[in-house]
């Protein structure tokens, strides 16, 4: 109920009835909640939308980065190299169908797009809180991490678990190598050092015999 009001609050900015509401909304429940999606699910999206929530009052912040927030992984294949283009055309076709303006669907798009790499430049300011928003699990308590690097190995399930642990670790690394995880200055704040060590016990963790099983 939670979420769906945050849908229906964000449509009502654009004078959506509460039928079109209702039933996109449920069109997107059933999407993050189909079959393989043990990490990028609701709860992931509830999540990331929390977090930008609390930095709306902070800044000025368009509906385009809540859409965004929205659409980001509607298209989820783990065995795809293009769900952020295939994402980023689900969303340019729902809210071009819903009437919302071409210039909020385009950033809406754009922002999309640069959850591929997770990378935002210095200017962008609404990349910088997706993409935080995006990353902020690697910051979270002991449990939850531990459930979210769970779920994306089962969302993974078809790599075989040398090969996993392998590839795992290096987009871990890659985080650590980076100046800064978080790019906002309240994230860097607040998750920067969490994160940074459940990265590197999950490295260590993933460097053991049998890796996270162990």
């Amino acid at each position: 109920m939670l979420l769906q009001n945050k849908w229906r609050r964000l449509l009502k900015l654009f004078e959506i009835n509460e039928n079109i509401i209702n039933q996109t909304f449920s069109e997107i429940a059933t999407l993050y909640e189909c079959q393989g999606r043990y990490y990028h699910n609701l709860k992931h999206i509830k999540e990331v939308l929390e977090i930008i929530d609390n930095l709306y009052s902070k800044y000025k912040l368009d509906a385009s980065l809540e859409f965004a927030a929205w659409f980001h992984d509607i298209v989820y294949d783990t065995q795809a190299h293009n769900n952020e283009e295939k994402s980023a055309e689900y969303a340019r076709n729902l809210l071009s169908l819903l009437n919302i303006p071409s210039s909020t669907v385009d950033k809406t798009c754009r922002l999309i797009l640069t959850t591929k790499h997770h990378k935002a430049s210095e200017d962008d300011l609404e990349s910088q809180i997706l993409l935080d928003a995006d990353l902020a699990i690697l910051g979270s308590d002991p449990q939850r991490y531990r459930e979210y690097i769970l779920g994306i190995r089962q969302e993974y399930a078809w790599v075989k678990e040398n090969e996993y642990n392998t590839k795992r670790s290096q987009v871990l690394q890659k985080f650590l190598q980076r100046a800064r995880i978080f790019s906002t200055s309240e994230l860097y704040q607040q998750l920067e050092l969490i994160a940074r060590n459940n990265i590197k016990t999950e490295i260590i963790a993933l460097e053991l015999p049998g890796g996270m099983n162990s």
